[in-house]
């Protein structure tokens, strides 16, 4: 579902970013150790849409918690992110590995 919407906004001009959970953390990791993430967080705010996909399936490290935290954070209000998780809310937890930053997170971004 989120691919198709990706899809439909590409066609509509919009630009839209794919990634995987892992590899955005990734991304944002080696960013920040090589003194680049000011730059790959522009990018990011910047995009119109960003999917992020298979949320959840890997426990992230403490360091790679407080980035995507960051990320959602800067999204909020600036651009659409659509969420791709097998996991219910209670139990982002799980891999957020804080549950007052996982509280903060779906406060600000749960719709429902």
């Amino acid at each position: 579902m989120s691919i198709a919407l990706g899809v439909e906004a590409c066609k509509k001009k919009k630009t839209v970013l794919f990634f995987t959970a892992a590899k955005l953390v990734n991304m944002l990791l080696e960013a920040r150790s090589e003194q680049q993430l000011s730059r790959l967080q522009k990018r990011l705010i910047k995009a119109e849409l960003v999917i992020l996909d298979e949320l959840g399936y890997l426990p992230l490290s403490k360091e790679g918690s407080e980035l995507l935290f960051q990320f959602f954070a800067d999204r909020y209000e600036n651009g659409a992110t659509i969420i791709s998780s097998n996991l219910e809310f209670a139990d982002w937890t799980k891999f957020m590995n804080d549950p007052t930053m996982t509280s903060a997170l779906l406060d600000r971004n749960n719709t429902s």
